[in-house]
């Protein structure tokens, strides 16, 4: 049985949280509303809709897309005007792409199932609990495991490597293999 100790009185004012502060939302909230509904009906669906379909949908909305990426059924992708997908990289199925600040995927980088590319967070040194949020970079031919969590500001380095199921918050270097929870680098790729 649960007690509650009423004599630690929290200091979090989530009801002074000002959702447009410290947020660039980068369009207009009508834009906003029609991304979501052309998002579930072309990208967060299972429906394998053709890669050129999706493509165009994302570049409509401001993508920037290289050429020949392949994006997987039922990705989550929050604002697709901050999102720039270089040459023959791959969004594995369910990943969801949070990008309150630009995310940059390389060329030949590839997103593994489930990732969660974070780039949105909070203070929660502060009562009121404002945005805290931070771009994402990976770097080309880096490989981000299955139900990887990348958190704002980072970058991955080119060919780098993330463990399946690792917790990224800083930056990883080139050609390395890096894993766990909070991920490290662990050994050299190529070696």
């Amino acid at each position: 049985m649960h007690t509650e100790d009423n004599s630690v009185q929290s200091k979090v004012r989530l009801d002074q949280f000002d959702p447009n502060h410290g947020l660039d939302r980068g369009k207009s909230k009508l834009t906003e509303i029609v991304w979501y509904l052309f998002k579930m009906i072309f990208i967060l669906t299972a429906f394998p809709w053709p890669q050129s379909l999706k493509h165009f949908v994302l570049r409509l909305f401001g993508a920037r897309l290289g050429k020949g990426v392949v994006i997987k059924p039922r990705v989550n992708i929050h604002f697709p005007w901050k999102l720039t997908l270089g040459d023959h990289c791959w969004i594995g199925e369910e990943c969801f792409i949070l990008n309150f600040e630009p995310v940059s995927v390389g060329k030949h980088a590839c997103l593994s199932q489930r990732s969660f590319l974070c780039g949105g967070n909070h203070n929660f040194r502060s009562p009121e609990f404002e945005y805290r949020n931070g771009p994402i970079t990976i770097g080309d031919g880096a490989w981000v495991g299955a139900q990887v969590f990348l958190g704002p500001n980072v970058k991955l380095g080119v060919d780098c490597v993330i463990s399946a199921g690792s917790r990224v918050f800083k930056n990883m270097p080139d050609g390395m293999i890096c894993a766990g929870d909070p991920c490290e680098p662990k050994s050299n790729r190529w070696k």
